[in-house]
Protein backbone atom coordinates (compact mmCIF):
# COMPACT_ATOMS: atom_id res chain seq x y z
CA UNK A 1 0.00 0.00 0.00
CA UNK A 2 1.37 3.39 -1.04
CA UNK A 3 0.44 6.70 0.60
CA UNK A 4 1.85 9.98 -0.69
CA UNK A 5 2.58 12.79 1.73
CA UNK A 6 1.73 15.78 -0.45
CA UNK A 7 3.12 19.15 0.58
CA UNK A 8 1.74 21.26 -2.26
CA UNK A 9 5.08 22.42 -3.66
CA UNK A 10 7.40 21.56 -6.53
CA UNK A 11 8.73 18.30 -5.10
CA UNK A 12 5.29 16.88 -4.32
CA UNK A 13 3.89 17.67 -7.74
CA UNK A 14 6.94 16.29 -9.55
CA UNK A 15 6.83 13.16 -7.41
CA UNK A 16 3.29 12.39 -8.56
CA UNK A 17 4.26 13.03 -12.18
CA UNK A 18 7.21 10.66 -11.84
CA UNK A 19 5.05 7.98 -10.28
CA UNK A 20 2.58 8.25 -13.17
CA UNK A 21 5.40 7.96 -15.68
CA UNK A 22 6.62 4.79 -13.96
CA UNK A 23 3.21 3.23 -13.57
CA UNK A 24 3.20 3.49 -9.76
CA UNK A 25 -0.30 4.34 -8.54
CA UNK A 26 -0.72 5.55 -4.95
CA UNK A 27 -3.57 4.31 -2.78
CA UNK A 28 -3.99 7.68 -1.07
CA UNK A 29 -2.57 11.20 -1.29
CA UNK A 30 -2.66 13.25 1.91
CA UNK A 31 -2.20 16.99 2.29
CA UNK A 32 -1.87 18.18 5.89
CA UNK A 33 -3.14 21.74 6.08
CA UNK A 34 -1.91 23.74 9.11
CA UNK A 35 -4.23 26.55 8.06
CA UNK A 36 -1.59 29.01 6.95
CA UNK A 37 -0.55 28.07 3.42
CA UNK A 38 -0.32 30.84 0.85
CA UNK A 39 -3.19 31.30 -1.63
CA UNK A 40 -1.19 30.01 -4.59
CA UNK A 41 -0.76 26.64 -2.85
CA UNK A 42 -4.48 26.21 -2.21
CA UNK A 43 -5.19 27.24 -5.81
CA UNK A 44 -2.71 24.75 -7.22
CA UNK A 45 -4.25 21.93 -5.20
CA UNK A 46 -7.49 22.53 -7.12
CA UNK A 47 -5.52 22.26 -10.35
CA UNK A 48 -3.95 19.04 -9.15
CA UNK A 49 -7.33 17.55 -8.30
CA UNK A 50 -8.39 17.93 -11.92
CA UNK A 51 -5.12 16.43 -13.16
CA UNK A 52 -5.30 13.50 -10.74
CA UNK A 53 -8.83 12.73 -11.81
CA UNK A 54 -7.76 12.83 -15.44
CA UNK A 55 -4.86 10.39 -14.97
CA UNK A 56 -6.80 8.01 -12.73
CA UNK A 57 -5.00 8.72 -9.46
CA UNK A 58 -6.85 9.16 -6.15
CA UNK A 59 -7.73 12.74 -5.29
CA UNK A 60 -5.85 14.64 -2.61
CA UNK A 61 -7.37 14.21 0.84
CA UNK A 62 -6.87 17.24 3.08
CA UNK A 63 -6.35 16.50 6.76
CA UNK A 64 -6.17 18.99 9.63
CA UNK A 65 -5.42 19.02 13.33
CA UNK A 66 -8.62 18.90 15.38
CA UNK A 67 -9.49 18.97 19.08
CA UNK A 68 -11.42 16.32 20.99
CA UNK A 69 -14.69 17.76 19.68
CA UNK A 70 -13.58 17.69 16.05
CA UNK A 71 -13.05 21.44 15.82
CA UNK A 72 -10.21 22.46 13.50
CA UNK A 73 -7.12 23.86 15.21
CA UNK A 74 -4.78 26.03 13.14
CA UNK A 75 -1.17 26.83 13.87
CA UNK A 76 -1.87 30.54 13.55
CA UNK A 77 -4.65 30.46 16.16
CA UNK A 78 -2.50 28.39 18.49
CA UNK A 79 0.32 30.93 18.31
CA UNK A 80 -2.02 33.87 18.87
CA UNK A 81 -3.79 32.23 21.80
CA UNK A 82 -0.56 31.22 23.52
CA UNK A 83 1.26 34.46 22.60
CA UNK A 84 4.10 32.55 20.98
CA UNK A 85 5.58 32.04 17.53
CA UNK A 86 5.86 28.76 15.56
CA UNK A 87 8.25 26.39 17.31
CA UNK A 88 10.83 26.58 14.53
CA UNK A 89 11.44 30.21 15.55
CA UNK A 90 12.87 28.83 18.79
CA UNK A 91 14.87 26.08 17.10
CA UNK A 92 12.30 23.27 17.34
CA UNK A 93 10.06 21.54 14.79
CA UNK A 94 7.07 20.50 16.87
CA UNK A 95 4.70 22.58 14.71
CA UNK A 96 5.49 20.29 11.77
CA UNK A 97 4.92 17.20 13.87
CA UNK A 98 1.64 18.44 15.37
CA UNK A 99 0.09 20.07 12.33
CA UNK A 100 1.44 17.89 9.49
CA UNK A 101 2.62 14.48 10.67
CA UNK A 102 0.04 13.76 13.36
CA UNK A 103 -3.10 14.63 11.32
CA UNK A 104 -1.92 12.30 8.57
CA UNK A 105 -1.20 9.52 11.02
CA UNK A 106 -4.58 9.97 12.69
CA UNK A 107 -6.35 9.76 9.34
CA UNK A 108 -4.47 6.60 8.41
CA UNK A 109 -5.19 5.04 11.79
CA UNK A 110 -8.90 5.33 10.97
CA UNK A 111 -8.68 4.38 7.29
CA UNK A 112 -10.07 0.92 6.61
CA UNK A 113 -7.50 -0.21 4.01
CA UNK A 114 -4.61 0.84 6.26
CA UNK A 115 -6.06 -1.00 9.26
CA UNK A 116 -6.55 -4.10 7.12
CA UNK A 117 -2.95 -3.94 5.88
CA UNK A 118 -1.58 -3.61 9.40
CA UNK A 119 -3.74 -6.48 10.58
CA UNK A 120 -2.04 -8.65 7.96
CA UNK A 121 1.36 -7.54 9.22
CA UNK A 122 2.07 -5.27 6.24
CA UNK A 123 3.73 -1.88 6.40
CA UNK A 124 2.46 1.11 4.44
CA UNK A 125 4.91 2.80 2.10
CA UNK A 126 4.99 6.49 2.95
CA UNK A 127 6.16 8.52 -0.06
CA UNK A 128 8.08 11.69 0.84
CA UNK A 129 9.31 14.30 -1.63
CA UNK A 130 12.88 15.08 -0.61
CA UNK A 131 14.81 15.66 -3.83
CA UNK A 132 18.30 14.67 -4.94
CA UNK A 133 19.65 18.15 -4.16
CA UNK A 134 18.83 17.63 -0.47
CA UNK A 135 19.70 13.99 0.34
CA UNK A 136 20.62 14.94 3.90
CA UNK A 137 16.91 15.41 4.64
CA UNK A 138 16.44 11.67 4.17
CA UNK A 139 19.28 10.66 6.48
CA UNK A 140 16.91 10.19 9.41
CA UNK A 141 14.89 7.02 8.95
CA UNK A 142 11.24 7.71 9.79
CA UNK A 143 10.27 4.09 9.16
CA UNK A 144 8.67 2.11 12.00
CA UNK A 145 6.50 -0.98 12.47
CA UNK A 146 3.63 0.66 10.56
CA UNK A 147 5.43 2.61 7.86
CA UNK A 148 8.41 2.32 5.56
CA UNK A 149 9.57 5.56 3.94
CA UNK A 150 10.34 5.92 0.26
CA UNK A 151 12.11 8.94 -1.24
CA UNK A 152 11.51 8.49 -4.99
CA UNK A 153 13.04 11.80 -6.11
CA UNK A 154 16.34 10.84 -4.50
CA UNK A 155 16.09 7.33 -5.95
CA UNK A 156 15.49 8.77 -9.42
CA UNK A 157 18.26 11.35 -9.03
CA UNK A 158 15.82 14.22 -9.54
CA UNK A 159 17.03 17.59 -8.28
CA UNK A 160 15.06 20.82 -8.30
CA UNK A 161 15.45 21.48 -12.02
CA UNK A 162 14.51 17.90 -12.87
CA UNK A 163 11.35 18.36 -10.82
CA UNK A 164 10.44 21.52 -12.72
CA UNK A 165 11.05 19.75 -16.01
CA UNK A 166 8.76 16.89 -14.98
CA UNK A 167 5.97 19.31 -14.05
CA UNK A 168 6.29 21.07 -17.38
CA UNK A 169 6.36 17.72 -19.17
CA UNK A 170 3.00 16.88 -17.60
CA UNK A 171 1.49 20.13 -18.84
CA UNK A 172 1.12 21.56 -15.33
CA UNK A 173 2.14 25.03 -14.21
CA UNK A 174 4.78 25.41 -11.52
CA UNK A 175 3.19 25.42 -8.03
CA UNK A 176 5.61 27.80 -6.32
CA UNK A 177 6.89 27.38 -2.81
CA UNK A 178 4.66 25.74 -0.24
CA UNK A 179 4.99 26.92 3.36
CA UNK A 180 3.05 28.77 6.02
CA UNK A 181 2.96 32.48 5.30
CA UNK A 182 4.44 33.11 8.77
CA UNK A 183 7.17 30.45 8.56
CA UNK A 184 10.36 31.49 10.42
CA UNK A 185 12.39 29.58 7.80
CA UNK A 186 11.68 32.37 5.30
CA UNK A 187 14.64 34.45 4.17
CA UNK A 188 14.50 38.27 4.40
CA UNK A 189 13.96 38.50 0.63
CA UNK A 190 11.04 36.08 0.94
CA UNK A 191 9.59 38.18 3.75
CA UNK A 192 9.67 41.25 1.50
CA UNK A 193 8.18 39.24 -1.34
CA UNK A 194 5.31 38.16 0.91
CA UNK A 195 4.70 41.80 1.75
CA UNK A 196 4.66 42.73 -1.93
CA UNK A 197 2.40 39.90 -3.12
CA UNK A 198 0.23 39.19 -0.08
CA UNK A 199 0.25 42.34 2.09
CA UNK A 200 -2.77 41.14 4.06
CA UNK A 201 -0.92 37.98 5.08
CA UNK A 202 2.13 40.07 5.94
CA UNK A 203 0.04 42.11 8.35
CA UNK A 204 -1.27 38.93 9.98
CA UNK A 205 2.28 37.65 10.38
CA UNK A 206 3.40 40.91 11.96
CA UNK A 207 0.34 40.81 14.20
CA UNK A 208 1.41 37.36 15.39
CA UNK A 209 4.92 38.65 15.99
CA UNK A 210 3.74 41.66 17.99
CA UNK A 211 1.27 39.53 19.96
CA UNK A 212 3.97 37.10 21.10
CA UNK A 213 5.73 37.42 24.42
CA UNK A 214 9.37 37.26 23.37
CA UNK A 215 12.39 37.02 25.65
CA UNK A 216 14.98 34.90 23.85
CA UNK A 217 14.35 35.81 20.20
CA UNK A 218 13.58 38.99 18.29
CA UNK A 219 10.69 37.76 16.20
CA UNK A 220 9.87 35.55 13.25
CA UNK A 221 13.46 36.03 12.12
CA UNK A 222 14.43 34.07 15.24
CA UNK A 223 17.30 35.62 17.16
CA UNK A 224 18.37 37.75 14.23
CA UNK A 225 15.52 40.14 13.39
CA UNK A 226 11.81 40.84 13.51
CA UNK A 227 9.83 40.70 10.27
CA UNK A 228 8.41 44.12 11.00
CA UNK A 229 11.95 45.51 10.84
CA UNK A 230 12.64 43.73 7.55
CA UNK A 231 9.71 45.27 5.69
CA UNK A 232 10.41 48.68 7.21
CA UNK A 233 13.62 48.89 5.19
CA UNK A 234 13.57 50.40 1.72
CA UNK A 235 16.32 48.26 0.21
CA UNK A 236 15.90 47.12 -3.35
CA UNK A 237 15.83 43.34 -3.55
CA UNK A 238 15.44 40.62 -6.19
CA UNK A 239 12.50 38.28 -5.75
CA UNK A 240 13.87 34.89 -4.70
CA UNK A 241 13.16 31.53 -6.21
CA UNK A 242 9.78 30.76 -4.64
CA UNK A 243 10.06 26.99 -4.71
CA UNK A 244 12.94 26.35 -2.33
CA UNK A 245 11.79 23.66 0.09
CA UNK A 246 10.52 24.29 3.57
CA UNK A 247 12.37 22.38 6.30
CA UNK A 248 9.11 20.98 7.64
CA UNK A 249 8.80 17.19 7.60
CA UNK A 250 5.61 16.18 5.84
CA UNK A 251 5.49 12.50 6.60
CA UNK A 252 3.58 10.72 9.31
CA UNK A 253 5.70 7.71 10.09
CA UNK A 254 8.30 7.88 12.85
Amino acid sequence: MIVVSYGGGTNSVAMLVGMLERGVKPDAILFADPGGEKPHTYAHIKTMQRWLSKVGFPLITTVKKVDLHGEVLTLEDNCLNKKVLPSVAYGFKTCSQKYKAQPQEKWLNNWGPAKAAWKEGERITKVIGFDADEPQRAEKDYSDKKFVCWYPLIEWGWGREDCKDAIARAGLHQPGKSSCFFCPNAKPTEVRELNAIYPDLMQRAIGMEKNATLTTIKGLGRGHYAWSDVIATEEMFPFPNQDMPCDCYEGSGG
